[in-house]
């Protein structure tokens, strides 16, 4: 028993130095990480030679400075490779991006915030790193809001906590009624929009992704700058857009539409 709980103690405290490092810090000291962690450097520094050891972090020789190594990005890959959404959307975000130059993103929903599966970027919306990994408020997103479908009020109560909620922008959404009323139109429209909600400059389109039981498991949007993806004159068509490659990945993953019972005849 004592042997346990000393390995449980070490998984514990090698997953929270890998978590230490993150995009605002991807390069770390030992003292940084110790720092963030709660132990001693000379603990911090042993716990980081063993990850070193198994190329789980990496040490630049000149700076001394640690950030997370290549067998990350190993097991990163497995797991997405072994994800059904991430397999069936990803080529149907890829011709998104290629043919309208826009971002295309996939995302779950992990309790309050959504977390990206997939990222490609057009050509009209580069970026210089990747959003596959990071997380975002669902309240305050397009996609987040498609991961809200289905939930009752109750739920969402629960889930987002107390008002107001967060505002990013003078946009957000900081009411849970205003997000009722949104997800009602959301739900009757079949996509989502969001407008410097989260980001000034920023614009949004998004629809769910239901698999084989009707339950929404995912989204898929189209963003970019305001001036590039242009909502107020562009809405109708990349609705029509997204809501197509949504329901194509849908498909992939066994979705066959609405179940409808039929009426019973009066006897």
């Amino acid at each position: 028993m004592v042997s346990e709980t000393g390995g449980n103690q070490s998984v514990e405290r090698a997953a929270g130095v890998l978590s230490a490092f993150t995009l605002g810090r991807p390069t770390l000291r030992v003292s940084d990480v110790a720092a963030q962690v709660g132990l001693g450097v000379s603990t911090t520094s042993r716990l980081l030679a063993t990850l070193e050891s198994v190329d789980l972090v990496r040490r630049d020789p000149v700076s001394q400075l640690y950030e997370l190594g290549p067998a990350v990005l190993t097991m990163a890959g497995v797991a997405l490779n072994n994800d059904p959404i991430y397999r069936q959307s990803r080529p149907v975000a890829q011709r998104l991006a290629w043919e309208l130059g826009l971002g295309a993103n996939v995302s779950v929903r992990r309790g309050a915030e959504l977390f990206y599966l997939l990222n490609v970027e057009g050509q009209l919306a580069q970026k210089s790193f990747s959003l596959m990994g990071q997380r975002n408020p669902v309240h305050a997103t397009a996609m987040g809001k498609c991961l809200l479908l289905g939930t009752s009020e109750g739920q969402r109560a629960e889930l987002l906590g107390t008002e107001p909620l967060h505002a990013f922008t003078g946009h957000t959404l900081s009411t849970l009624d205003a997000l009722t009323g949104n997800l009602a139109s959301i739900a009757e429209r079949g996509y989502a929009t969001e407008i410097e909600e989260l980001a000034l400059g920023r614009a949004c389109i998004a629809a769910p992704v239901r698999d084989h039981t009707g339950e929404v498991v995912a989204a898929l949007s189209l963003s970019g700058a305001l001036s590039v993806i242009a909502l107020d004159e562009r809405e109708a068509e990349l609705g029509r857009t997204i809501i197509e490659a949504a329901d194509t990945v849908s498909l992939g993953l066994g979705y066959l539409g609405p179940v409808h019972t039929p009426a019973q005849e009066n006897r």
